[in-house]
């Protein structure tokens, strides 16, 4: 089978317009550092009603640099889900502490409130929901949880630029929100991710921790040498993104509530394609939100999910799995988290796959892997 038959399960949608803006950078006077960035930063504020934005050079970063504004640290415990990509947890390792998992309710798949509530400690720092495939979590439940034990939350939408909790945008509900622009997310950067927060205290840390713990701005100062001046007031990194990859991005938002739409009509289709299914169950959409569709996950209820996946590949659909249960990977195993169990987490991995999804996959295409999907 040829590459171009191949059908992924997710990929970047580039056009000549997304070609031309990086090139006007790249004749421009800044690739890095320069005012891009800050564009780019605004618009993703104003999409999704965020008071402040910081982009960075990936998702991964943009949630450790979120951790580390919110002052987790050694001692400190961070509740998450276990159905999620492991830089959920990873982030909160890499401040010291210790990642907690709660499991999921087994109809939306994300982290169950009701969960959280078991695992609180008098350690517990933070909340890290994550919205699986693009589906919002229920923040209500969340936010009254984290009110009541004086929790931070830090969400974790690198799925959901774009998707709706009750009418707002995800972005602007919770103390920080992450996102990732890799390429098969929303809209890309290629590499890249964001912050966004409407604390003007919790901005000013995530601006230094992105750039070494340095400023150049001379209120800030505690001294001031002269015109050449600048301070490290604490140990920050370099997770700077580009005026290269912040172009593109501009470009790419232009264009994501058409992304959104394409993919939600797909969604639609796969919805329909298999309702009449008992030995399949269809991802369940919670009133009062707007799925962002960055997965589209079916559970398979009377076949083996793994010789399926293998018939799927080789017919040159890419399926994939999201996700293994972090606990579950060896470096968790043998570091604290051999015993480590979330039923509905395990329950669900054993049977999930999901299917093509992203706006440049054609009706043809589409349709070729439902009938895949019912042949076998």
């Amino acid at each position: 089978m040829s590459e171009k038959d191949y059908i992924p399960y997710g990929k970047q949608s580039i056009d000549e317009t997304d070609i031309q803006a990086v090139l006007d950078v790249l004749h421009s006077d800044y690739l890095t550092t320069g005012p891009k960035i800050e564009e780019f930063e605004q618009l993703v504020a104003d999409y999704t009603g965020a008071r402040y934005a910081v982009a960075v050079s990936n998702g991964t970063a943009a949630l450790h640099i979120a951790c580390l504004a919110a002052g987790i640290g050694p001692g400190d415990e961070v509740i998450t889900t276990p159905i999620t990509f492991a830089a959920s947890a990873n982030c909160v390792l890499y401040c010291g502490a210790v990642p907690v998992f709660a499991d999921i309710d087994a109809r939306t798949y994300n982290i169950d409130p009701q969960e959280i509530r078991k695992k609180i400690t008098s350690r517990t720092k933070a909340i890290l929901p994550v919205h699986l495939a693009g589906q919002p979590c229920d923040l209500d439940e969340i936010h009254r949880i984290a009110k009541e034990h004086h929790l931070i939350v830090i969400e974790d939408g690198a799925h959901a630029l774009g998707a709706e909790y009750k009418g707002k945008k995800i972005g602007s509900l919770s103390d920080m929100t992450t996102f990732s622009f890799h390429p098969v997310k929303p809209i890309t950067t290629g590499e890249g991710g964001m912050v966004m927060t409407n604390d003007e205290t919790l901005y000013r840390k995530l601006l230094l921790l992105r750039s070494h713990g340095i400023t150049r701005k001379e209120e800030q100062f505690f001294q001031n040498d002269g015109p050449w001046y600048y301070e490290q007031q604490l140990l920050g990194y370099n997770y700077r993104i580009t005026d290269i990859q912040c172009a593109l991005g501009i470009s790419q938002l232009k264009k994501l509530d058409v992304f959104l739409a394409r993919r939600r009509t797909l969604a639609a289709n796969y919805q329909q394609a298999f309702a009449d299914r008992t030995d399949l169950v269809t991802p369940y959409q919670m009133e009062g939100t707007q799925s962002g569709w960055h997965l589209y996950i079916l559970k398979l209820l009377q076949n083996d999910r793994k010789e399926i996946f293998i018939k799927l590949r080789e017919k040159g659909i890419g399926v994939n799995v999201h996700y293994i249960p972090v606990y579950l990977h060896p470096y968790y195993r043998t570091h604290g988290y051999a015993n480590v169990c979330c039923e509905k987490a395990e329950t669900l991995y054993k049977t999930m796959l999901s299917l093509p999804l992203y706006p440049s996959l054609s009706d043809e295409q589409q349709e070729k892997v439902i009938e895949c999907v019912k042949d076998l």
